[in-house]
């Protein structure tokens, strides 16, 4: 992806975008969840990896979206090279408790947070 497309959000995907960070602001510190879940959460259970096309440019947001609480349904941070540095993303979610080892969240079914069940 060019730094161009990242920059802006094309128009179409704007609202679903806007659904995705509005979620991953609400996922508390020290836990994670999943891109599916986020998909599931906002009526698109089909979109996991159109909500990682948006966890990707949200850093271009003004206001914060805690990127690095999102992960793969594995529990694998599968968007590491996002962070700007191969271990961002895992010393993110370390100063916030979580254990990862070998790219995989340490007790990942105990700190899932679930949209679909926690924002009804």
């Amino acid at each position: 992806m060019t730094k161009s497309s990242q920059s802006k959000i094309p128009e179409k995907n704007t609202d679903f975008f806007t659904r995705v960070y509005d979620v991953v602001r609400q996922v508390p510190s020290g836990r994670v969840t999943t891109y599916g879940a986020i998909a599931r959460h906002i009526g698109s259970p089909q979109s996991a990896r159109m909500v990682g096309w948006a966890i990707n440019g949200s850093h271009t947001q003004s206001e914060y979206v805690p990127a690095h609480r999102v992960i793969n349904r594995k529990g694998m941070l599968s968007g590491k090279h996002h962070f700007g540095g191969p271990r961002v993303m895992q010393e993110l979610l370390e100063s916030e408790g979580v254990a990862v080892i070998e790219d995989h969240v340490v007790n990942f079914d105990s700190i899932y947070w679930d949209p679909y069940m926690e924002l009804i």
